[in-house]
């Protein structure tokens, strides 16, 4: 059969979004945080997003635990701590797929730098950037997002053949960063570049919030049901978080959704 709903999750808040915002409050030119990216842990309050998130694994308990359902989920450390806390909540014994092609945006030289580092250490990076635009823009020895679409192209197919070994439509879930739901958004709903950079100027994924797609049925278009719901954070009164990892001109540089260049997400 075919995959015909996804789950689309972003990480509890870690210790970098955190080190990310103040470093930008502080005008810093440098995010101080010394782990890989890959190893970055969530925040207290991170984890108790993760916990409440566990709620919405609780009040869909059966269709998780059907053998149609799959369970796919980042490599980086903050991606597998959030899922694993949500089911360890929920009482979920599954058993999740990592996957390194789930990861978060790689940004080369201008990792953990803040908008003022990059404007200082690489200005030439930032006119090479506000050229370019947004979606086509890879750092160097860093990703664009239309790399990450190449990637999210493979991992959607590959489940979509996972599912039709299951014999039943079935249901996805991806734990990732705030770029992946983006860019998942962008393939399945076939936007194009303006539609996505439009979409992405006035929404942000926040912290361990919950974006669903639904179709009828294989070959039918995918349509978006919720984006960013954190009903079940508000429910267990768990703080909710905007952190964003990604830059965007449109919106001002001091409001709580802008994003830092070379943050991590």
């Amino acid at each position: 059969m075919a995959v015909t709903e996804l789950w689309l999750i972003r990480h509890g808040e870690s210790i970098a979004n955190r080190a990310a915002s103040a470093a930008e409050a502080e005008g810093a030119e440098v995010i101080h945080i010394e782990m890989r990216d890959a190893d970055v842990p969530l925040s207290e309050d991170g984890e108790q997003q993760a916990a409440a998130l566990g709620s919405v694994f609780a009040d869909h308990d059966e269709r998780l635990r059907h053998d149609s359902t799959r369970l796919w989920v980042s490599n980086y450390l903050r991606a597998r701590q959030t899922l694993a806390i949500a089911l360890d909540a929920a009482q979920l014994p599954l058993s999740p797929r990592r996957d390194e092609r789930l990861r978060d945006r790689e940004l080369g030289i201008l990792d953990l730098l803040t908008r003022h580092g990059v404007q200082t250490r690489h200005p030439e990076e930032e006119e090479r950037r506000d050229w370019l635009g947004k979606f086509s823009y890879r750092p160097p020895g860093g990703e664009s997002w239309a790399d990450l679409a190449l990637r999210l192209r493979s991992v959607l197919r590959d489940i979509e053949d996972d599912a039709h070994d299951t014999g039943s439509d079935s249901l996805g879930v991806i734990v990732a960063h705030d770029s992946i739901v983006m860019l998942l958004l962008y393939v399945c709903l076939g936007w194009d570049e303006a539609e996505l950079l439009e979409f992405a100027a006035s929404h942000s994924v926040k912290n361990a919030s919950l974006t669903r797609i639904s179709r009828g049925a294989p070959g039918e278009p995918w349509k978006l049901d919720d984006f960013s719901d954190t009903t079940h954070l508000e429910r267990a009164g768990a703080p909710v978080t905007h952190h964003s990892g990604e830059r965007d001109d449109t919106r001002s540089e001091g409001s709580p959704e802008a994003a830092v260049i070379g943050g991590r997400a």
